[in-house]
């Protein structure tokens, strides 16, 4: 008789180690945003004209789970700045300049969750009066800006870009690296099949780098400028 009320106190105490407290769960983080519109590497041609230089475009993504708010940033690829709407919708309305490159994001956020959720990242160009369009200002992957990167056994480091056009019609990208700000130095022209170069640099050295995108019809753009130190 003992041992049985030993063992069924034993029982209740596991029970209660085992439930734990509900309220001292984290809570759930916000899910993904997914992104509908304006398309990525398009043309957006729906936006409202109110004048010569700007239209309002409307943005639109989908709702994600365990989210109270949403963040819209749309970035001017030609100047770097960038535009935010806080919106509980799934979707907003910005004025932005006609005939210019753009990208976009949407993060999710939640005010008992200290975590939030960013959508990828899409470009687009705002229709203008233009017929034609130049690349999109290529996307420097690696290294990150203010990184530090451990050469090759050859005393080299891998650029890596991303490259996208509205009509599909990249020719080259020329790539600038030096040791100044802006860079000038051209270390290698890829074709528009490869997006990477191996280039020589020296340890313990600050590098600057950027890619200029040009596209059959002559047609270039100039990518944002990035740091390294090599060692």
């Amino acid at each position: 008789m003992k041992y049985a009320k030993i063992y069924i106190l034993f029982l209740g105490l596991m029970a209660i180690s085992c439930g734990g407290d509900s309220s001292d769960s984290p809570p759930p983080a916000p899910g993904t945003v997914t992104l509908v519109f304006p398309d990525q590497n398009s043309e957006c041609t729906t936006g409202t004209v109110i004048s010569d230089s700007q239209s309002e475009v409307t943005f639109e993504w989908q709702s994600a789970s365990n989210t109270e708010g949403y963040i819209l940033i749309v970035t001017n690829l030609n100047t770097n700045t960038r535009q935010t709407l806080p919106t509980q919708a799934t979707s907003g309305t910005l004025a932005i300049d006609r005939g210019t490159p753009f990208s976009w994001i949407v993060t999710a956020t939640n005010s008992q969750s200290s975590d939030v959720s960013t959508s990828e990242s899409w470009l687009f160009y705002n229709e203008g009066s233009q017929t034609t369009y130049a690349p999109f200002p290529a996307q420097l992957v690696e290294p990150l800006s203010g990184s530090t990167v451990i050469r090759t056994d050859t005393g080299q480091v891998r650029l890596i870009w991303q490259g996208a056009d509205v009509e599909n019609d990249i020719a080259s990208y020329d790539i600038q690296l030096s040791t100044t700000n802006p860079p000038t130095y051209n270390v290698g022209t890829q074709s528009n099949l490869v997006s990477d170069l191996f280039v020589d640099v020296d340890a313990d050295t600050v590098y600057y780098w950027r890619v200029i995108t040009t596209d059959a019809e002559g047609n270039s753009s100039t990518s944002s400028v990035f740091e390294f130190k090599a060692l």
